[in-house]
């Protein structure tokens, strides 16, 4: 089993950054592929950012292209999202998933993953 915890979120002003850290335990995070989600109450988990599997092709969603940053640290077992120029539309819950079988076509897909965390709340303020 994989535990999942999430950290650094917290209430921002638009156009401040924000680095938000997952923290694995119980397994290797190192051949997983991982990703960022966020969701806002009353919707679908919508896909941030994913790497698939050991130094495979990261991916963003439109809406944060240019913006987000994500990436791993296999000796802290580590998973880490830099958010630059936040806007208020990016307030939401976000999650760090990992899953190690999941296919390509599944990584936008938060449901395919099998380990997620409890989540960290991000409040951009306009």
């Amino acid at each position: 089993q994989m535990q999942l915890v999430e950290s650094g979120g917290r209430l921002v002003q638009a156009g401040d950054s924000l680095t938000l850290s997952c923290a694995a335990s119980g397994r290797s995070l190192s051949r997983h592929t991982v990703a960022w989600f966020r969701q806002v109450s009353g919707k679908e988990r919508e896909h941030v950012a994913s790497i698939f599997r050991s130094g495979g092709s990261t991916a963003y969603s439109d809406s944060v292209k240019g913006r987000f940053t994500m990436s791993r640290d296999n000796a802290k077992n580590t998973l880490y999202l830099q958010m630059n120029n936040l806007k208020p539309e990016d307030t939401a819950v976000y999650y760090c998933e990992a899953d190690l079988n999941l296919l390509l076509s599944s990584r936008r897909q938060a449901s395919q993953y099998d380990y997620w965390g409890q989540g960290t709340q991000v409040t951009v303020s306009s």
